[in-house]
């Protein structure tokens, strides 16, 4: 599918098994922050809406303002963290080169790359939204 050109009702008649869309304060920022920290690509960006892949998968960010109707919007809340206890693994990601650039990019990085016994190497990285984004790979 070519995500910069599709059209809203082909891509929603596309979706299939599950989906995520992170409701955020600022599409762009958000979507500025992925691309620099992760190396996700952004497509079709507004002040309101953008599709973002990461390989073959895909997801959608929402700005807060789409929401005005959903009754989900009263449920988030004003100050971070918005996804308290949820986790977005980024498993084909360096934690070690996305920890390094997190920072400057807005992020905190609350677990430097670390080994663990799962055989993953991987870091836990905050996004301004209050996200937790989990890059990782297999150990060496």
């Amino acid at each position: 599918m070519e995500y910069d050109s599709v059209d809203a009702d082909s891509f929603g008649r596309s979706l299939r098994g599950i989906g995520l869309n992170l409701l955020v304060r600022n599409v762009k920022a958000q979507c500025a922050f992925l691309e620099t920290v992760f190396g996700l690509q952004a497509h079709q960006v507004t002040q309101d809406f953008a599709i973002v892949t990461y390989g073959d998968q895909v997801f959608q960010l929402h700005s807060d303002g789409t929401y005005h109707s959903n009754p989900l919007l009263s449920l988030v809340p004003e100050h971070p963290p918005r996804g308290a206890g949820l986790e977005i693994r980024l498993y084909d990601s360096d934690p070690d080169v996305a920890a390094a650039r997190a920072e400057a990019a807005g992020g905190t990085v609350l677990q430097a790359p670390t080994d663990k016994p799962h055989g993953l190497r991987e870091a836990y990285i905050l996004c301004e939204n209050g996200y937790v984004w989990v890059p990782s790979r297999p150990k060496d």
